[in-house]
């Protein structure tokens, strides 16, 4: 690993910790919080429980007491429900103030207006003693009332807010990351744009030179028709179309109509002679089709697509495309079959995928341009089919230009 890797990662780690701590200080203080406030709520309770119990029970007394008593209470706002022995629910506060537990009959002008809800006054009680354990409350006459209380809205909501603030600072930080990440990789594509479009400029004037002394080297011997020299002419008009992708890196490619079995054709004389002859080529399929295509661009998937084969099969073996048309869809299939070693089903999805290679000299980027490249024609690829031992078969489907109105009959 090179050193400015290494501290990436060890500035990332640090980032990590840094990000752990802030997380767990913050639920930790906030727990110190809910503790201590829970703790008041309870003593609110207990304090809203003894005035209850002595409004309920105290004799005549000053009104002056009774107004400081009910004051005390009713500045107590914890949502609360009092029981007797039996469980039956005598008193409540701070529910919900449209239904009740009274039976309509009464007191007929208290609770005509209302709600006789029994079943939500005991789903809050069943709520509540699962929340906090009760206040127990021992009348003079022998018998217990118990209190129950569930925590307020503002501490409800301070329980969660810790987790409600990690996962904003979560999303923060991911989208941050992420944009920033993305602007990192758009100035590295930047980069390379500018360096594939630098070398194709360069190859330039090579290129044209070498045409020049291809030019003079027939007139000086005479050999306008020599197979060498016009072999020599085709690899330079490929560096021709080499350099011409090189400098088309990073534009939006222009389709227009072409033949596709002229142009796989074209393709395939040129690879074959550049090829072992103990390989064998078949073209095979419909003549007719037609396909919006980049020339350059495609070349570039099938010279691929064909070198995959031919490593594939090392020594001795057969390279077929076959093209074929699903007239129902509109689309054109073409199926490059080769009798190489075969992929494992397992690395269908794999083989194209960047960095994936089974040669100990590959770069693994073949494919996974082709892919995009294929992408680029708004067409797929994938691995039609494969057998370990006996070869394998790449499918690209492409839009058909050609269309067929339906006959009636």
């Amino acid at each position: 690993m090179k050193p400015s890797q290494i501290t990436q990662q060890r500035w990332k780690f640090i980032l990590l910790i840094f990000a752990a701590v802030i997380a767990v200080a913050s639920l930790v203080y906030t727990n110190y919080l809910v503790r201590n406030l829970a703790h008041a709520e309870r003593s609110k309770a207990e304090v809203w429980a003894m005035s209850t119990k002595n409004i309920m029970t105290m004799p005549d007394v000053d009104d002056e007491f009774i107004t400081f008593i009910y004051a005390v209470r009713d500045s107590l706002n914890l949502p609360a429900i009092i029981t007797d022995d039996k469980e039956d629910i005598i008193f409540w506060r701070n529910l919900d103030s449209t239904k009740t537990n009274i039976k309509p009959g009464h007191n007929d002008s208290v609770t005509k207006h209302l709600d006789y809800d029994p079943a939500y006054f005991q789903k809050q009680l069943a709520f509540m003693k699962k929340s906090h354990p009760p206040i127990t409350l021992e009348l003079e006459n022998g018998q217990k009332w118990r209190v129950y209380y569930k925590d307020s809205w503002f501490l409800q909501q301070l329980r969660v807010f810790p987790y409600v603030q990690l996962s904003l600072i979560a999303l923060f930080l991911i989208i941050a990351y992420t944009v920033f990440n993305s602007i990192r990789k758009s100035e590295q594509n930047l980069v390379w744009v500018g360096l594939t479009k630098e070398a194709a400029h360069q190859l330039g004037t090579p290129i044209s030179s070498l045409m020049g002394w291809l030019e003079l080297i027939r007139i000086k011997f005479d050999a306008e028709e020599d197979d060498t020299l016009n072999e020599m002419e085709n690899d330079i008009k490929r560096l021709e179309i080499v350099a011409d992708r090189f400098s088309k890196i990073g534009s939006t490619p222009v389709l227009t109509n072409h033949n596709l079995y002229d142009v796989i054709k074209n393709y395939m004389d040129y690879f074959r002679v550049r090829t072992s002859n103990k390989i064998a080529f078949e073209l095979k399929g419909d003549t007719h089709l037609e396909a919006q295509l980049n020339i350059p661009l495609f070349d570039w998937i099938i010279e691929n697509l064909l070198k995959n084969g031919v490593n594939a099969i090392g020594t001795e073996g057969k390279i077929t495309v076959n093209i074929s048309e699903n007239i129902a869809k509109e689309e054109i299939f073409i199926d490059i079959s080769d009798t190489g070693k075969g992929i494992p089903r397992s690395n269908f999805e794999s083989v194209f995928q960047p960095g994936f290679t089974t040669r100990k000299r590959g770069w693994g980027l073949g494919l996974s341009l082709t892919k995009r490249m294929v992408r680029y024609h708004q067409g797929q690829i994938f691995v039609k089919e494969s057998e370990v031992g006996k070869g394998t078969t790449f499918r690209i489907i492409l839009k058909s230009n050609l269309k067929y109105e339906a006959t009636q009959i």
